[in-house]
Order: C-alpha cells, then sequence, then structure tokens
C-alpha cells in the first residue's frame, strides 16, 4: 500500500512554555513511565526488559528527538514502540508526532470521532483566550489549531475496547475537551492513563504550570468546548475508582489523594471545572 504523505497544520510552530518538571521522568509503575516534555506528559507503556512497548501521545512541537532518547534511555537503543495511541489530537499531544512516525515506522491509533482532526478534514474549534484562570488561557490564541494530517499511518482504535499492544488495559471514550477524547485504564491494577479528560495541575496559570504545583482540576479550560460531557466523561472516570492516575498535565496521583479528589471534582464540577465566563459556557 502505497504510504500517503504527512502534514502539520500551516499553524504548525513551536510554544515557547516550560515548566519545572519540563524533562523529568518518572517510572509510575515497572511498566508504566511518564516523561515531561516542557508542559505536556507522554507515556512508555511496557517493561523495559520486554522491549515490547508503546508511546501514549506525542508531545510538543519540536520535542521528537527528546521522545526518541527518553525511549532509547529507557528501552536501549533497537528500542521502537510497537505503535502511537493518542488519547486525543490537540498539538500539545500530537506535536511531534509526525517525526516520530517517520523515525519508527509505527501505526498510530486514535478514537474513530479524532480520525477527522487527524487527517487534515477538521480543525478543532478555536481556544477561548477569554475564560478566567490566567496566562495560560490568555496565550491560547496563538496555539497551532488547524489539523494534522497523518493520512493513512492512523487507524481507529478496536471497537472492542481492547488498546493494540497493551495488554490489560481498554480504551474509553471520555469526550468533551475532544469528540473523540479516550482515557486508558487497567482493570487490574487500576492504572489510568487519562489524557485531558481531568488533569493534576490548574493548567489555565503560568503560575500554576511553573511550579507544577498538584491539585486536581478539569480539562485545560481554553480548549475545552463541551462541559457537558466533560463532566460525563469525570464521572465515568471516578466511577472507576482508579489507583493512580497519569495525566496530560500535571505530576501522577495516587491513592487517596486522587480517591478524594476525583470524587470532588465529579461531585463539584461545574463549581471547580467549568468556567464563569467563556464562549463554549452555557449560561
Amino acid at each position: 500500500m502505497e504510504q500517503e504523505p504527512m502534514s502539520y497544520g500551516d499553524d504548525y510552530k513551536a510554544i515557547p512554555t516550560t515548566s519545572a518538571a519540563d524533562g523529568m521522568g518518572l517510572e509510575v509503575l515497572p511498566d508504566l513511565y511518564c516523561q515531561t516534555v516542557q508542559i505536556v506528559n507522554i507515556s512508555l507503556v511496557g517493561k523495559p526488559e520486554a522491549n515490547d512497548f508503546v508511546l501514549v501521545d506525542a508531545g510538543m512541537p519540536n520535542s521528537a528527538n527528546e521522545i526518541i532518547s527518553a525511549t532509547e534511555e529507557r528501552f536501549g537503543s533497537n528500542g521502537r514502540p510497537k505503535a502511537i495511541i493518542l488519547t486525543h489530537g490537540h498539538f500539545d499531544h500530537v506535536g511531534s508526532i509526525l517525526e516520530l512516525v517517520k523515525h519508527w515506522e509505527i501505526p498510530v491509533y486514535a478514537h474513530e470521532l479524532e480520525l477527522p482532526f487527524l487527517t487534515g478534514k477538521m480543525s478543532y474549534p478555536e481556544p477561548d483566550p477569554t475564560v478566567e484562570g490566567g496566562m495560560v488561557a490568555k496565550l491560547s490564541s496563538m496555539f497551532p489549531n488547524e489539523p494534522i494530517n497523518l493520512g493513512n499511518h492512523v487507524e481507529t482504535l478496536p471497537s472492542n475496547g481492547s488498546v493494540p499492544h497493551m495488554p490489560g488495559f481498554r480504551w474509553i471514550h471520555t469526550p468533551g475537551h475532544t469528540p473523540g477524547h479516550v482515557s486508558l485504564f487497567r482493570d487490574g491494577d487500576g492504572a489510568l492513563i487519562v489524557g485531558d479528560a481531568f488533569v493534576t495541575v490548574k493548567q489555565e496559570s503560568l503560575y500554576k504550570v511553573l511550579t507544577q504545583e498538584q491539585e486536581i482540576s478539569g480539562p485545560p479550560r481554553y480548549l475545552t468546548p463541551d462541559w457537558d460531557a466533560s463532566w460525563e466523561s469525570v464521572k465515568k472516570l471516578e466511577a472507576l475508582r482508579p489507583s493512580l492516575a497519569v495525566t496530560g498535565h500535571g505530576l501522577p496521583m495516587t491513592g487517596e489523594l486522587l480517591t478524594t479528589s476525583l470524587k470532588k471534582l465529579a461531585n463539584e464540577f461545574d463549581r471547580i471545572a467549568i468556567p464563569d465566563h467563556g464562549k463554549y459556557v452555557k449560561h
């Protein structure tokens, strides 16, 4: 099969943001490693000795070398993921995906409803810089928003809920932040890779992003167009009673802190997560 050319959107560019955790890697479990790339997290899932692993999400623009280095450090110089699984297609989760796909020659998997944003057909709703919360929100109008085109390099996640090359995990549709947003859950030990369905840092606040001050928060406000669906997604994840959560932004959260924080978020989402005003907020 002939490979289609891939491309980023016309507005693709590096975004000069950072945090205290930039470049920091953390082994959350023997087979779950999380690394912060500027302000967003990528996850490597699989045991280092097995060399059978996947990459979840693809970081910020221009971070391919950093992601490849992190992968080789954990899995050896011949370490190559079997696939890239995307929680969703926002710029900070697909920022280096073209370079990674070319380097490793591997497939990408995403939810069916996310494919238009990954095959050049549809742009996400414009970021909303008017939501309250801080400087990152105000800067969001400069974030890349046009769709990337992965051509036939992207495939739909299996309809039975399984996740390719991630035995024991299942994908859960958690829309709101984007239409095809998914989170990945392992029933065996309660491990949850959340994406941006909720995060553990107040992502709108430049100070909190810089310091990585940990607190549970709804999805990043400036890029969330459907708050009703977001609330339902948080309730769905809370009902799983996860033992640990690796989120798209912020440090991993575990145990009692996660349980109580997530319960509070599910119960008081309208107060904690939904902005008081903004173009996607219903009154």
